[in-house]
């Protein structure tokens, strides 16, 4: 065993965390009667217990025009989609006043 060897009863854990997370946490868990330490620590317990994180990891979930967004952004990449070419950056803007003109006449 240990004879004549002290064992720490806590140990320090420094991390680095974005001050408005912090402070959300800070005020979830005041909630709960408890401080970010005693949050992280029953995280860690509970990872311990079940030997891997206590939560299910997921995919975030997009609205239906994100999602839209995001797929015609892979079909593009992936040139399932072909694209309008423009010959410089001013051929574009044009265009895209154009539209904006456009739609702004439509909700008048």
């Amino acid at each position: 065993m240990n004879k004549g060897k002290i064992m720490a009863k806590t140990a320090n854990f420094n991390m680095r965390i974005d001050p408005q997370t912090k402070l959300g946490a800070e005020k979830l868990f005041s909630s709960f009667g408890i401080t970010i330490s005693d949050a992280v620590n029953i995280f860690l317990r509970q990872s311990l217990m079940v030997r891997g994180l206590p939560f299910e990891m997921k995919q975030p979930r997009y609205n239906i025009e994100t999602e839209a967004a995001m797929q015609e952004a892979r079909d593009i990449i992936s040139r399932k989609k072909k694209t309008k070419k423009y010959s410089c950056a001013d051929e574009l803007f044009a265009e895209l006043d154009a539209e904006y003109k456009a739609e702004s006449n439509k909700k008048c």
